[in-house]
């Protein structure tokens, strides 16, 4: 059990992760490179999937390592101060993804970030939701569905595996993944959703 005290002297790791968190790869890397403003096209997302829309598969890929190392290094550097330190960095990695300060507080959708957090808690947990991400995308071209199926499976695994506080955190993330892909999910049920790969 985590006292309040614990808690409260846990919080300078929440504005850590959410600094580092916070970080648009896609943006920066687009912008680098002399691409249009990523959000100009396709959903308008910073994220790896509304990257791949540009056609750079590279930029894609890098924006994806980003966003999910960011993640994990937030878990791994507030480990050292204990457990729930490394939960509430990894918290605030994801808010800080989802809502970045930089950006008007209008970020990506989360799912690199996801398993960036997982990965630093608890990498079997990465390697399970990677692979159902896989499997689901490659059944379906829908990067928001394999997204949606996997952050489900993701916290009852921990639960399974005995990992409580990150089942804990990763339930909660969960439920920030469907509400930010609410315009996704509408798409989904009436068939308008972009399949991966697709170009703005």
């Amino acid at each position: 059990m985590v006292d309040t005290a614990s808690l409260i002297s846990a919080l300078p790791a929440l504005g850590f992760g959410y600094l580092l968190g916070s970080i648009p790869f896609g943006l920066i890397l687009t912008r680098l490179a002399g691409t249009e403003d990523l959000r100009s096209i396709g959903s308008g997302n910073i994220g790896a999937t509304n990257v791949l829309r540009t056609g750079r598969k590279g930029l894609a890929a890098a924006t994806l390592l980003g966003d999910a190392l960011k993640g994990t290094a937030a878990v791994l550097i507030a480990a050292s101060w204990g457990p729930w330190v490394a939960l509430l960095a990894g918290l605030g990695a994801f808010l800080g993804h989802l809502f970045p300060v930089w950006l008007g507080f209008k970020g990506g959708k989360g799912v690199a970030t996801y398993l960036g957090v997982l990965l630093g808690l608890w990498w079997p947990g990465a390697l399970m939701f990677a692979a159902v991400w896989l499997g689901v995308a490659f059944l379906t071209k829908y990067s928001s569905l394999a997204a949606l199926i996997a952050s489900v499976v993701t916290p009852a695994a921990l639960l399974v595996a005995n990992q409580r506080g990150a089942a804990l955190l990763l339930a909660l993330m969960t439920v920030l993944i469907f509400v930010m892909h609410r315009a996704n999910i509408g798409r989904l049920l009436s068939g308008t959703e972009g399949r991966i790969g697709q170009k703005g």
